[in-house]
């Protein structure tokens, strides 16, 4: 495979040097010549928003760092893009420091480092605060490090990625076959928002053997078609062999307005100091929130299975609909739990409303086991658990055929 070294083409790994330019001349020069390696070696390169092109692998070797820059001059807003509406997007923006668009066999690879310099976009909250410690600083900090759309053959391995701001770590968005594999996602947990992979109305998508800890979600799959030219149905995710740690949703699916996300599977994860384990959630749609889809949601055919949660601060398991009558859900159904162990402050909540009921779930060889406040004290400082924990909330509303088989429930 071709090599090309960013340093050939001018970057300076010293921390301080802005590296932009180089950098996005080896990717072009390396894309022109039909495809190869652009090395990032040994040193910090500091860099402002770069594109990828299709069959270039940027590779960051195990002593090199790319540095994303303090600066938000540095990730300025794409235009032209031809597979999304940017102004649909979430937060009505598409920056990121590493951007692909309609590329094919496209990679980021290597044992070294994406440090996003995100403590320089946030501050700490006041002495009586709540949730996170920090909040973002009232700037238009980078709403994402990694965004790839309309995307095919896409590889994301072994790579370390610490210090987000208050934006997404990885947004894979109407991409097809994806894989993400040995990587660590190490974000500050009392930073709000820096969600680790979010997979987005895109199929045929593996996160296998990675470690993830955020403020936000870890890993969430939806399928908000808001800003495509048409509806894609997400399907066929499989996430195994997992570490999580999240001070809001080990596991997320949906969101208001998301289409269909089907034929899913979640298996061999451990979840630990986590609010809530996994979350089907459906909140009241509100078009004014600058994340939401445009359709009625069909959640339907997930697996989860192998599962251990310890410290979980609301709930191991929430499905939730929005009690609003005519709230945009087709059904959440046909959801199997199997062999999923916890231990936190509350049993799973379940809950539909009289016109969406959730219906077909079955939990099998599962166990539940519910601790006290002094086990798990200061929930109101432990991220979305101020608001997301429903304090001895029956565990069924509005459901239908609801199968627990060799489940035990147990509590202090």
């Amino acid at each position: 495979m071709r090599e090309f070294h960013v340093k050939s083409y001018g970057a300076v790994g010293d921390g301080i040097t802005v590296n932009t330019a180089a950098i996005q001349s080896a990717i072009d020069d390396c894309a022109a010549q039909g495809g190869g390696r652009v090395v990032v070696g040994e040193g910090t390169y500091l860099s402002g928003s770069i594109t990828l092109r299709s069959r270039v692998e940027l590779h960051i070797e195990a002593d090199g760092c790319l540095l994303g820059s303090a600066d938000c001059n540095d990730y300025p807003e794409r235009e032209g893009l031809t597979n999304v509406e940017s102004y649909n997007l979430p937060r009505h923006r598409n920056a990121s420091l590493i951007f692909a668009e309609c590329c094919e066999n496209v990679s980021i690879t290597g044992m070294g480092t994406i440090d996003c310099n995100g403590d320089r976009f946030v501050e700490k909250k006041g002495e009586d605060w709540t949730g996170w410690e920090y909040q973002r600083l009232d700037l238009p900090t980078p709403p994402r490090v990694v965004f790839f759309t309309g995307c095919r053959n896409v590889k994301i391995e072994d790579i370390t990625m610490q210090n987000q701001p208050s934006g997404w770590s990885y947004w894979i968005h109407d991409c097809d076959f994806v894989s993400f594999d040995k990587c660590k996602i190490l974000a500050n947990v009392q930073f709000p928002n820096n969600d680790g992979i979010h997979i987005n109305s895109s199929r045929n998508v593996t996160v296998s053997n990675c470690h993830i800890a955020c403020g936000d979600d870890c890993i969430i799959v939806r399928a908000n078609n808001l800003s495509l030219a048409e509806n894609k149905v997400c399907e066929r995710v499989t996430v195994t062999n997992c570490n999580l740690t999240s001070y809001a949703n080990g596991i997320r699916i949906g969101w208001m307005g998301d289409g269909v996300i089907r034929n899913c599977t979640f298996s061999n994860i451990v979840m630990t100091d986590t609010v809530s384990g996994i979350a089907i959630s459906l909140p009241k749609y509100n078009p004014e929130v600058p994340d939401h889809g445009r359709e009625d949601s069909l959640i339907e055919n997930l697996s989860f299975q192998n599962i251990v949660m310890d410290g979980i601060y609301a709930h191991p398991v929430k499905i939730a609909v929005s009690d609003v009558e005519h709230a945009r859900v087709k059904a959440i159904q046909n959801i199997f739990f199997s062999n999923l162990h916890a231990k936190g402050l509350e049993f799973p909540y379940i809950r539909g409303n009289a016109a969406h009921v959730v219906k077909d779930i079955r939990f099998s060889d599962c166990s539940f086991h519910k601790v006290s406040d002094s086990v798990l004290p200061d929930y109101r400082k432990h991220g979305s658990a101020d608001w997301g924990r429903n304090v001895n909330a029956p565990i069924l509303t509005h459901t239908q055929n609801v199968v627990f088989h060799n489940t035990a429930f147990s509590a202090d």
